[in-house]
């Protein structure tokens, strides 16, 4: 299985070349293409109770590049190289980075109105789906309100600022995906689910979200089967799992405003979030690890700096652990911005620890 993937982008390469050749030239074709990117620098330290500080600074720059479209086709390449600037102790910096450069992109795709399919390296984000993925990805629109993602997975990995790592398998036999977002009324969206991962785990679920210029609701609930000889880092087999998440929002004179709450049955989650997920509001507390996290999240905008706050709560028997993030941003110009992120953790279930987080990046 783990040879399908670069045996079906060979042929389309294959297939593809003669298209290139008769229509518009290779050489047009990436004199029209599109650069983007960013140079950026990232600063975090973590002060743990009782024990050392860690953190370190990185220099990182982004490089992606995609041609122009021939018939429907066309190619993109990227990367991401890091480069450690300072750390508090030996291992830091090597904690985040696993190396000091990823290739990130490496694709063919092929769009027309109806369809887009991609091959090979690409960033995916799903709802429980994200980072880079050595795939397949087909997008289907057959009307305007309907939409179905179908994708297969075998590898991942993640690159951006403050983290990379390298390429690894999903699972033996990669991951599977069937994604449909169905906009039944205007501002409603039904977003039906299922995942499937061979001798590891499947799972499906129902999402909808409901947004007004007024306010906006979110509906969520997930399941997941797991196979007999998926375990955790102890050696535990993992048990079936199960989430529900429930958001209330609204926007008042600038201020947007979100209450949330999220269940999981009493043994997790389930390995649902195995390959990435965008329900967990935090940033260090982690909502898969309690049985119900309460959370309030507030931003408001002023001139060119964003202001965001978000508390949350997480209860697993008479464990009650807390989070409270702080962020700032600021754009000096269209290109070049800066970001602060404070996180305080107070904790029963282990020591209370603070992470600060600074960014300074320009895109282009």
């Amino acid at each position: 299985m783990k040879k399908q993937l670069s045996i079906i982008t060979s042929a389309i390469v294959l297939s593809t070349s003669t298209v290139y050749a008769d229509s518009y030239s290779v050489e047009e074709a990436f004199k029209n293409g599109q650069v983007s990117g960013d140079i950026s620098a990232h600063y975090q330290k973590t002060d743990k109770k009782g024990e050392k500080d860690s953190g370190f600074s990185a220099a990182t720059i982004g490089l992606n590049y995609k041609t122009d479209s021939i018939n429907g086709f066309a190619l993109e390449a990227g990367f991401r190289a890091n480069h450690e600037l300072t750390e508090e102790e030996n291992g830091d910096y090597k904690g985040d980075f696993a190396n000091n450069s990823l290739m990130t992109l490496a694709n063919i795709s092929y769009s027309n109105e109806m369809l887009t399919v991609i091959a090979g390296r690409q960033e995916i984000d799903l709802e429980w789906i994200g980072d880079y993925n050595e795939a397949i990805v087909a997008a289907l629109t057959p009307s305007e309100n309907i939409t179905v993602v179908a994708a297969y997975s075998t590898r991942q990995a993640a690159a951006g600022v403050d983290e990379s790592t390298d390429f690894e398998d999903i699972t033996n036999d990669g991951a599977y995906v069937l994604d449909a977002k169905y906009e039944a009324v205007e501002g409603l969206v039904i977003n039906p689910y299922f995942y499937s991962a061979k001798d590891a785990v499947d799972f499906y679920g129902l999402k909808a979200d409901f947004d007004s210029d007024v306010f906006g609701l979110t509906a969520h609930y997930a399941k997941s089967s797991t196979d007999k000889i998926l375990k955790d880092e102890d050696g535990n087999h993992i048990e079936d799992g199960s989430v529900k998440h429930f958001e209330a929002r609204t926007s008042l004179v600038g201020v947007d405003l979100a209450l949330g709450y999220i269940n999981t049955n009493k043994k997790g989650i389930g390995a649902m979030d195995s390959f990435g997920d965008n329900i967990d509001p935090t940033e260090e507390l982690g909502a898969y690890d309690y049985e119900d996290t309460y959370y309030g999240a507030i931003a408001y905008n002023i001139a060119d700096i964003e202001l965001s706050a978000l508390y949350a709560q997480g209860e697993k028997t008479s464990i009650k652990d807390k989070e409270i993030t702080l962020g700032a941003g600021y754009s000096f110009t269209d290109n070049l911005s800066a970001e602060l992120l404070y996180t305080n953790l107070s904790l029963e279930s282990k020591k209370d620890y603070s992470k600060l987080a600074a960014t300074v990046s320009y895109a282009f």
